[in-house]
């Protein structure tokens, strides 16, 4: 599907929007008309405010139509989340196919093994909340291994028994968030612990730092990808083969509102293919880059829009501009970047096998500083852990 068949496709849709309880007084002027919605009106009234006539929460779950899941409460309190049965594996293999290597690769392996390292409060299809057996962990062709929400606190025996589930399952793939995920690969490297079978590794559930990039690129020496999305909508964004977002027209239509003179803005997404929970003109929270090229657009994600901070001036600046600040530094493992009321800055970072240079530290603060503008230096200090939200993701960047 291209962009310009993606108008004609909302317009068919529009018939059906109509009957959802949410959106039938603002969707009679039409889709432009719509305001934007957040988790909040997801939220309010729920399932009622999605269900149409007839329709019953409890009935098509007993009749297995929908599955109920809920978001990981990293942005806001826990919502959620109704899509019909096999809806989240279809939309997710066509997002994968965007990647031609991974494509291949999974034509290779029809009944690819994955192994799954996430924050633990996730929705259900993606991470387990209890300490389970490894049989309970195992549904289908997927093994989640992670349990605990700080990686940073995982015993060496816990780790031990992570990297032998992973190793006797032998996945084609890994699919992890980048902070476990790299703090897991710290682990497998001092053990000299590789896994064979894995052709490549996709990274999601959060922002994917450089420095995380670069940790698992080093030890398990596979080619890493970007898998952008989230719970309520599905997948959104690939990263291809030759490191470019790509864009899954027939999952959803893309807005980029607010936009500033650089081509930032808010990511406002309409999903096309959950029917019993259509989003339309939903605000996912993140600030994304449009990039359009003839016959072609790729997209930048430059993080949570609540993560911004500011320069001197006023100008906003990305998670994502922060963190190609860290793109040569070595000997960091996770980062996180504070700034005050009056636009000062704290560094605190866990080091990656030794302490980096100096000179490395103040290569890194110093080109935060220049693009920060900011009057004072930044103090940059090493930590044995950083505190997560309490969903188990991380912030890179956010205000003290």
């Amino acid at each position: 599907m291209r962009e310009a068949a993606q108008v004609a496709r909302v317009e068919e849709l529009l018939p059906n929007w109509r009957d959802v309880p949410l959106y039938q007084a603002a969707l009679a002027s039409g889709f432009s008309s719509l305001p934007q919605i957040s988790k909040r009106e997801l939220r309010e009234n729920f399932p009622n405010n999605f269900l149409r006539a007839g329709q019953n929460l409890d009935a098509l779950l007993e009749s297995k139509l929908v599955e109920l899941e809920h978001t990981s409460g990293s942005s806001e309190e826990r919502t959620a989340v109704l899509f019909g049965r096999g809806w989240w594996n279809e939309q997710e293999a066509r997002v994968l196919r965007l990647n031609r290597f991974v494509a291949q690769v999974l034509d290779e392996n029809p009944r690819a093994r994955r192994a799954t390292l996430v924050p633990p409060v996730c929705n259900g299809l993606v991470c387990f909340s209890n300490f389970t057996s490894k049989t309970a962990r195992t549904v289908d062709t997927t093994l989640f291994v992670n349990q605990a929400r700080i990686p940073f606190l995982l015993t060496e025996a816990e780790l031990a028994r992570m990297a032998e589930e992973v190793f006797e399952w032998s996945p084609v793939f890994l699919d992890l968030d980048p902070v476990h995920g790299a703090w897991f690969a710290l682990y497998c490297e001092r053990n000299g612990i590789k896994f064979p079978s894995v052709k490549f590794i996709l990274c999601s559930y959060e922002f994917v730092s450089v420095v995380h990039r670069k940790i698992l690129q080093r030890v398990f020496g596979v080619s890493v990808f970007n898998f952008y999305g989230s719970t309520e909508t599905g997948h959104l964004l690939m990263e291809n083969e030759n490191g470019e977002m790509k864009a899954s027209l027939e999952n959803v239509f893309y807005e980029v509102v607010n936009a500033d003179e650089r081509g930032i803005g808010d990511l406002v997404v309409t999903t096309l293919t959950n029917n019993f929970m259509p989003l339309v003109r939903y605000r996912i929270g993140d600030l994304v880059e449009r990039c359009e090229e003839p016959y072609v657009t790729n997209y930048l994600v430059h993080g949570r829009a609540r993560d911004m901070l500011l320069r001197r001036d006023g100008r906003r600046v990305t998670t994502l501009e922060i963190d190609r600040c860290f793109a040569d530094a070595d000997g960091i493992s996770h980062y996180q970047l504070r700034q005050s009321e009056n636009g000062d800055c704290d560094l605190h970072f866990i080091p990656d096998r030794e302490t980096p240079p100096a000179e490395t530290l103040k290569r890194v603060t110093g080109r935060i500083e220049v693009l920060l503008q900011l009057e004072n230096e930044i103090a940059a200090g090493a930590v044995e852990k950083l505190p997560p939200l309490t969903s188990g993701k991380f912030r890179l960047a956010c205000h003290a």
